[in-house]
């Protein structure tokens, strides 16, 4: 019994458990922001490319 009640007091892997969820945490949040980013990045280049191709020399 008291090997039982030590063992479900004991609390050294909760914490590699709750790093492993922040960082499932923050690939499920990268795979939702970067699309959104890459377009918006596009759109910059293809400003900077249009800008840049339309300056005389």
């Amino acid at each position: 019994m008291n090997t039982l009640m030590r063992f479900v007091k004991d609390e050294s892997g909760a914490t590699a458990i709750e790093y492993g969820l922040i960082a499932a945490a923050i690939g499920l949040m990268l795979v939702a922001v970067l699309p959104g980013l890459r377009t918006a990045l596009s759109g910059v280049y293809t400003g900077i490319t249009t800008g840049v191709g339309t300056v005389s020399p």
